[in-house]
């Protein structure tokens, strides 16, 4: 075996693991924050906490990434439009969601939109493997003591227009990728701000403007949007949007995990069988998706 090959195989690797331990860390950072954000709805609703979370991190990522430096054609401006009003509607429903669905079941139910995207686009049966223990474990993770029919249905409605929204900011996103991770990120949030800021400014008045929500609000920000959404930028512009799909399957984990650390929920044997159904599952997609990208390309004639 040559260096070369050896090379080779050591970045084919690397190039796996960066974006995946990426969005591992944004989906953990999301969750945290999240369940944080859900202590100030009280104060100002789930609308001005959307704005906070994509106010702050929008003025964040636009300081740290500095975009303007960057040119940008009306083609990719329209895209990152796109990818940023998507990710405003996405936060507000989910946001919505929570005020009447429990942490882990509204998490369920917005995945729902990306696991669709993964089903759709899969090609492979080791795919469908993958995808059906995520949904097993999707399935196992909602509380087996509430009945469907106990769930709010306007909650339930949000969620679900979540779900739509997370397919389509995957989908955007990944168009969005031929322009620098930076500036796409700082721009679309910029784009979901001028969204987020009028409905939640029209919710909460003022009380956005009280200097002990606003240190709440900027925490929030920080995790829930600057972080997460720029480390998502580098998985979504390295890994297939099947694998990015499927990978967000540990999102409703994480999520069932953030609730008993923050929000002191209490998980049965049951949703803790789920979460490993689901772990297996993302642990399962990253590595074949590994595999695939060490098969070498054929080579054209001459080359």
């Amino acid at each position: 075996m040559t260096a070369a090959t050896l090379n080779n195989g050591h970045n084919a690797s690397t190039s796996t693991l960066l974006p995946t331990l990426s969005l591992i860390g944004a989906m953990a950072s999301l969750c945290v924050g999240t369940s944080f954000a859900k202590s100030l709805f009280p104060e100002v609703g789930a609308q001005g906490t959307t704005a906070y979370r994509i106010v702050i991190g929008a003025i964040i990522l636009l300081a740290f990434w500095r975009p303007w430096r960057f040119p940008l054609t009306r083609q990719n401006a329209a895209k990152i439009a796109l990818y940023g009003v998507t990710l405003a509607c996405m936060n507000l429903l989910f946001y919505m969601a929570l005020r009447t669905l429990p942490l882990g079941v509204a998490i369920a139910i917005e995945f729902t939109g990306p696991l669709t995207l993964a089903v759709v686009l899969s090609r492979r049966a080791i795919d469908f493997v993958w995808i059906g223990c995520a949904l097993a474990g999707l399935i196992l993770l909602i509380p087996t003591g509430q009945s469907v029919h106990d769930l709010d249905p306007e909650g339930i409605a949000y969620a679900l227009g979540a779900a739509v929204c997370w397919a389509l900011y995957i989908i955007f996103g990944k168009m969005a990728g031929n322009v620098h991770g930076g500036q796409a990120t700082s721009l679309g949030l910029l784009a979901a701000a001028m969204v987020a800021l009028p409905v939640g400014a029209a919710h909460a008045g003022m009380a956005l403007l009280d200097p002990k929500l606003v240190l709440a609000g900027i925490a929030v920000g920080i995790l829930s949007s600057a972080l997460p959404y720029s480390l998502e930028m580098v998985a979504l512009r390295r890994l297939p949007q099947k694998t990015f799909g499927v990978l967000l399957s540990m999102e409703p984990a994480m999520g069932a995990l953030a609730g008993v650390i923050v929000l002191n929920e209490h998980l049965s044997q049951t949703q803790w069988l789920a979460i490993c159904g689901i772990i297996v599952a993302s642990a399962g997609c990253a590595a074949t998706a590994q595999r695939s990208r060490k098969r070498p390309a054929p080579k054209k004639p001459g080359a």
